[in-house]
């Protein structure tokens, strides 16, 4: 069987996940996320191979994504931070990639005092939305792609 390869991509401000504000983004930075999909899919885990991309700009963003369209990336975990709430751009190019995307985000987005956050213009590009639960929701929302490869 194939290793299905699943891109981890991350918008602004994320590059430093452990250090920025982790009252709210916890302690853990992306170097954790792998150790947390083999420990939530065990013997599964053999099945995905992960690639990470983090930018600060919503073009270098839409140029990955259009990249993992050229490589055949069977699917992507998507934090695109402020953007979520901002950015048709992204979520024109979600609907033309064609490849399952899942929506993350580190907090519960829709619990924060700030309005804006409640709303994404990505959320109906996506197959789904996972949020809250700190630096896990990468690793849920790369078992949630990997069910859906595996029932298709």
């Amino acid at each position: 069987m194939a290793k299905h390869e699943i891109l981890i991509l991350n918008g602004p401000n994320l590059g430093h996940l452990g250090k920025r504000q982790p009252d709210i983004y916890g302690s853990q930075g992306m170097n954790d996320v792998p150790a947390l999909v083999d420990t939530l899919l065990g013997a599964r885990a053999k099945d995905i191979e992960l690639s990470f991309f983090q930018a600060n700009g919503e073009g270098e963003l839409i140029d990955r994504l259009e990249l993992a369209r050229e490589q055949g990336i069977a699917g992507i975990v998507f934090n695109a931070g402020a953007y979520t709430h901002t950015s048709l751009a992204l979520a024109d190019c979600l609907a033309w990639i064609g490849i399952p995307c899942i929506e993350v985000h580190i907090s519960n987005v829709w619990a924060r005092p700030e309005t804006i956050r409640h709303q994404s213009f990505m959320a109906a590009q996506v197959v789904g939305v996972i949020a809250g639960f700190g630096i896990d929701s990468y690793a849920l929302a790369v078992a949630a792609l990997l069910n859906r490869f595996e029932r298709s």
